[in-house]
């Protein structure tokens, strides 16, 4: 039926987008490439609440696991059950995705945890973060990626690629779970093959 399949597409397609988002926000977490900045304290907030990992990643492996297995179910009352299952499941991956996708947004708009000089010298801080005369312009202003930050190198670049890239995966993920919703509703609704509830003629012995 229609809808195992799509179970089965959705869940496949999840596999690689969670395992981008993971690899995403670990790479942020080690900016460029340096556990120092970790271990001292010095990374991105968004990064270390590490949504990436636990949301998008390690809850939407779980989920996409359940989808493919679900495609499987037979019988018309289990594939029912099953569907009413895929519904949590699905609800849980778009909650987990979407905190992720919030999570990225609000990492890139801010801007990165980096070493920056004041009037009173150097210090670590957010300087590109938005204040009332300051919007998050600095994202389409690449003079300021190279101009604010002193360290970690590059850290500005770092975070715009990654966050982008974790929000879009995770992005696209809630947007696929979402979906997966109305087919698991679907297939509650109508069941396998619509159960396969057709009457058969009646034969007369004559």
């Amino acid at each position: 039926m229609c809808v195992s399949r799509c179970l089965r597409c959705v869940g496949i397609s999840l596999v690689p987008m969670a395992i981008v988002c993971m690899v995403a926000n670990i790479l942020l977490l080690f900016p460029d490439l340096k556990i120092r900045f970790l271990l001292e304290g010095h990374v991105t907030r968004e990064a270390t609440w590490a949504p990436g990992v636990w949301a998008s990643g390690i809850l939407v492996l779980f989920g996409a696991r359940a989808f493919v297995r679900s495609s499987e179910t037979r019988g018309c009352c289990a594939f029912r059950s099953e569907m009413l299952r895929q519904v949590m499941y699905s609800i849980m991956c778009v909650v987990a995705a979407g905190f992720c996708c919030l999570v990225s947004v609000t990492g890139l708009v801010q801007g990165p945890l980096c070493l920056y000089n004041t009037t009173s010298g150097t210090t670590w801080g957010v300087p590109l973060k938005p204040t009332a005369d300051q919007d998050a312009g600095y994202l389409y202003n690449s003079t300021l990626w190279s101009g604010v930050c002193l360290q970690p190198r590059n850290v500005v670049e770092w975070n715009v690629v990654l966050f982008s890239l974790l929000g879009g995966a995770s992005g696209l993920q809630a947007v696929l779970c979402a979906a997966n919703i109305l087919n698991s509703l679907l297939g509650l609704v109508l069941g396998k093959g619509f159960c396969h509830n057709k009457v058969s003629p009646v034969s007369v012995s004559t």
